[in-house]
């Protein structure tokens, strides 16, 4: 496993955050662009905003799908590979960090003792260059 695949599925984790977010913002807009009309006109032009926001909450929906089955593949491999991590302290922040969707300093919080973020970053950083080390020989 390597940081590049870890911070790449964290990454996926924000994405699918986000899109999330937005999802919730294009079915408040479709809902408040559906009210009852007072049967004055508004504009000159013709438009749908409903029909367009449909449209966009679709193609969203659609990516978040895609992004949860990509997210859950991924997973099962993680969450293998931080099972075989001996040391319990070192397995518990990758697990925090990389499938929690923790910040470094949450972490260094959650696991308690005199860690910080720097350090928390430093032990996963530090396990991932000794297993480089262990598979280059």
């Amino acid at each position: 496993m390597t940081f590049e695949t870890l911070r790449h599925h964290c990454d996926l984790r924000q994405q699918l955050e986000k899109h999330e977010d937005l999802l919730c913002e294009l079915r408040h807009s479709a809902q408040a662009a559906n009210h009852a009309p007072n049967g004055m006109p508004r504009t000159t032009g013709v438009s749908d905003k409903v029909g367009t926001l449909a449209i966009a909450i679709v193609d969203l929906e659609e990516r978040i799908a895609y992004l949860k089955k990509t997210i859950a593949a991924e997973e099962e491999d993680i969450s293998a590979w931080i099972g075989s991590i001996e040391d319990p302290l070192t397995r518990q922040i990758f697990r925090l960090r990389f499938l929690c969707g923790l910040q470094w300093a949450d972490v260094a919080q959650t696991v308690g003792g005199r860690n910080t973020a720097p350090s928390v970053k430093m032990v996963c950083s530090r396990y991932l260059d000794r297993q480089r080390t262990a598979e280059d020989k």
